[in-house]
């Protein structure tokens, strides 16, 4: 039996909502067997960050080694990266292992407001990171950093999807998670067309950790051999189900539900 292999670089979630954390879980979910290179170690829980202890990049860098070289890695995926110095050592061992299949998921702000991207590590990832993916998953905010844009109309994400795609990744998906809409529209663009994933949009506070799961559900159908709209469009369902059937933990922003879409199968 061939068993799928799916590598998560990213901090580490001390509520287990996000990070890590979030990427095992989905990873599980979607019957991939899931590693981990951990960046960063975070003290918070739904309330908030409280605190942030950043590996040495020696450290990323042996993780990453020792996974890739006896286990394999199908396809991997970057959550957290704190600083360049770390950043660097990531890109270094993408090229070196030859990790073909790359998710980025470039986390900047945690759902309570605390930065967990250094303002001067925003260039490097478009630099270093950013033309090694197969994919990138920026919520508006997100991508509204990386391209300098407002993007409050279709038109105008269309635009920054060209101008992300520009900067040398294969494909990206801006997620429309955050708006007033009714229904939550992620926009996929590869170079060729346009194309739209919709959703209902759940008013709840349960939302934490949506993106590291989104992006981890993708990295799991690119590990199993899937198209990429195909891992999308799993990823999208997946995330729906998640937030749809919320746990009711905690008294701020709770975790999503990993166990939803394989219990809505």
């Amino acid at each position: 039996m061939t068993i799928a292999r799916a590598l998560t670089i990213a901090g580490s979630d001390s509520g287990g909502g996000a990070g890590i954390q979030a990427d095992l879980k989905t990873f599980q979910e979607l019957r991939v067997f899931g590693m981990s290179a951990i960046t960063a170690v975070t003290a918070q829980n739904t309330l908030g960050v409280t605190g942030i202890y950043e590996l040495p990049p020696e450290a990323v860098a042996q993780q990453i080694d020792a996974v890739a070289t006896d286990l394999g890695v199908d396809a991997a995926k970057t959550g957290m990266i704190a600083n360049i110095e770390i950043m660097e050592v990531i890109a270094e061992k993408v090229r070196e292992h030859r990790i073909h299949q790359l998710v980025i998921d470039p986390v900047m702000i945690a759902k309570s407001g605390h930065a967990l991207l250094r303002e001067d590590a925003r260039d490097a990832l478009k630099r270093l990171l950013i033309p090694l993916a197969t994919v990138i998953t920026p919520n508006l905010p997100e991508a509204e950093v990386l391209t300098g844009m407002s993007l409050n109309t279709m038109e105008q994400r269309k635009e920054a999807a060209k101008r992300l795609l520009d900067l040398g990744v294969h494909a990206v998906v801006i997620k429309g998670g955050h708006t007033d809409e009714e229904e939550s529209v992620d926009l996929f663009y590869d170079g060729r067309e346009f194309r739209t994933l919709s959703a209902p949009r759940f008013h709840t506070r349960h939302t934490h950790g949506t993106g590291c799961t989104f992006s981890a559900a993708i990295t799991a159908g690119l590990a199993k051999g899937e198209s990429l709209w195909e891992a999308v469009k799993t990823a999208k369902a997946f995330i729906t189900e998640a937030i749809r059937h919320p746990l009711d933990l905690g008294k701020g922003h709770g975790p999503t539900n990993h166990w939803a879409y394989r219990q809505s199968k």
